[in-house]
């Protein structure tokens, strides 16, 4: 049974923590020890900038190829990217996506009309994507759907056009679904990048846990890839009345059809962080957002302590994880995994 927003309050490690320790922990130390504490937290936990910017390294192995099947035993990868005025990015979307080199890639490109040379860079990849519209539409969710409609593939995926794939993540992600024919939806950890393609933080992620996903999103959605089979069960579209969390909504409705998730252990795509993004922009529609998919989850508005409450634990096994590859780093003395 899920605990009521009372019982949540009553429960001893919300009164001791949020009501008393918490506060008196503030009170006495200085406020050098509160930004360093600050300062370790947001390094362990999934956040969009950790650290200052760096050269993006990863390790030697993501540029050996993985040994597939033949390319007529491998499934359709449909990839779909919609666009508006992303000219400063688009083309290394582009170029992170076709220089996979999958046999089998269907590259979708929905554009919405943009001013800004967009029309350029979609003239000069013409000959290798399998469609490529530019009109006006009405926004990123109803281009999402239009690309989806001209998508064939047995594993299916969205790219925004600032977000990249990282080398060998289509393979890497084919393969799984391959061995894993159980497995509807899968993910895997995220690199935050700044304008510059500079690294500015890393999210590391513990296993899949289902009872998260109705409290907080951390399923990086540049990794994130699905069967059609599940597509089909729930709709085959994206919700158009949501700006921001449309793939929370999609998630919580492969959820709720009872799909199986999966966390890959794997780097396979890179969020890029700057000013104009979405994310930037539409911060006070994501928290409305929010809010509209926590009260639809749960039948009942919910308060963001609540949603502390529940994710703690999820949160201390990002720490876990961070630690276990630190640790495996330097046993291989590769350290360009984790720095």
């Amino acid at each position: 049974m899920k605990k009521s927003f009372t019982a949540v309050c009553r429960s001893p490690w919300f009164v001791l923590n949020w009501c008393y320790l918490r506060p008196f922990l503030k009170r006495i130390t200085s406020a050098k020890i509160h930004v360093a504490v600050c300062r370790i937290r947001n390094r362990f936990q999934p956040s969009f900038c950790q650290y200052a910017p760096r050269p993006l390294q990863l390790p030697a192995s993501y540029s050996t190829p993985i040994a597939l099947p033949a390319p007529d035993r491998l499934p359709v990868v449909s990839i779909v990217t919609p666009s508006l005025n992303q000219a400063a990015f688009l083309e290394r979307t582009m170029q992170s996506v076709l220089r996979q080199n999958y046999p089998k890639l269907e590259y979708i490109i929905m554009d919405g009309a943009s001013k800004d040379g967009t029309d350029r860079i979609l003239t000069s990849y013409a000959d290798q994507v399998a469609y490529l519209d530019s009109r006006k539409d009405g926004g990123q969710a109803h281009a999402l759907n239009h690309g989806f409609r001209y998508a064939s593939g047995e594993i299916m995926a969205w790219l925004n056009a600032d977000d990249l794939l990282l080398p060998g993540a289509i393979a890497c992600i084919v393969q799984f679904f391959l061995d894993h024919p159980e497995v509807d939806v899968v993910y895997g950890h995220r690199i935050c990048i700044d304008e510059e393609d500079r690294e500015i933080g890393r999210w590391i992620l513990p296993s899949h846990d289902p009872t998260i996903l109705s409290w907080a999103n951390y399923v990086p959605q540049e990794t994130l890839f699905w069967r059609r089979r599940l597509w089909e069960q729930v709709g085959a579209s994206v919700d158009e009345s949501y700006q921001f969390a449309l793939d929370w909504e999609l998630l919580l409705r492969f959820q709720k059809s009872g799909a199986n998730f999966a966390r890959i252990p794997r780097f396979l795509g890179a969020f890029r962080v700057h000013p104009a993004q979405k994310t930037s922009r539409l911060a006070d529609i994501g928290q409305q957002e929010a809010a509209r998919l926590h009260a639809s989850a749960h039948s009942r508005p919910v308060e963001w302590l609540e949603v502390r409450y529940h994710v703690r634990k999820y949160l201390m096994r990002t720490v876990w994880q961070y630690l276990l590859l630190y640790m495996k780093c330097c046993r291989s003395g590769n350290l360009s995994a984790w720095k």
